[in-house]
């Protein structure tokens, strides 16, 4: 345990290792940080012009999500959302470098299954934990996702507060496989399954 969380210090002259707990709390507040810092920016190079055609867009050039296309960025994106954001969530959590390591490899596995294309809840369990999964994140791809779906890596909870989640379904596709769709939101159609919801 000490080999993951490292040593606090204490008054006395022997030292004790974090418990898993406090490891957990540490992973918690890093994970809430994180999604806060990389909700904003991911939105905000949305909505600002010269930050989406300059920057962000190169990751959007994929038309199709694939694995690796998490990680396809402008460097200036790499170093703002993942490098500054990772800083700040490892600061702000408190976590030892050792336990940083357990906990920021499975955020980029994370990305990279989010992009994978595949939506597999019964093979990955990163699909099954989080809303935030491969479906979720493809929907922000397809054109009309663009300005919604912005949250990444965990949770949607961003998206549902200030109001940029799009829902959507997955079903078969004509020919095989499934595929992702998302649910029209316009305020005609949210009337009338408001409506429908009530019979």
């Amino acid at each position: 345990m000490a080999q993951l969380a490292g040593e606090r210090r204490t008054t006395s002259a022997t030292t004790a290792p974090s418990s898993w707990l406090a490891v957990a709390a540490r992973f918690a507040v890093g994970m809430v940080v994180l999604d806060g810092w990389q909700y904003a920016w991911h939105r905000w190079m949305h909505t600002n012009w010269f930050l989406y055609r300059r920057v962000h867009s190169w990751h959007h050039r994929l038309v199709a999500p694939y694995a690796f296309g998490a990680q396809y960025n402008h460097p200036a994106e790499g170093l703002l959302l993942d490098t500054v954001g990772g800083a700040v969530a490892f600061l702000a959590s408190g976590m030892s470098p050792r336990a940083s390591i357990v906990f920021f490899s499975p955020c980029t596995a994370k990305g990279v299954n989010d992009h994978c294309g595949l939506w597999l809840p019964a093979a990955s369990p990163l699909q099954r934990v989080f809303r935030n999964n491969a479906a979720y994140h493809d929907v922000h791809h397809q054109r009309r996702g663009g300005r919604y779906n912005f949250s990444q890596p965990f949770f949607v909870t961003w998206d549902k507060v200030f109001g940029t989640h799009m829902p959507y379904v997955v079903e078969e596709r004509p020919g095989g496989g499934l595929q992702v769709r998302p649910v029209d939101m316009s305020p005609s159609s949210a009337t009338a399954a408001a409506g429908a919801g009530g019979k």
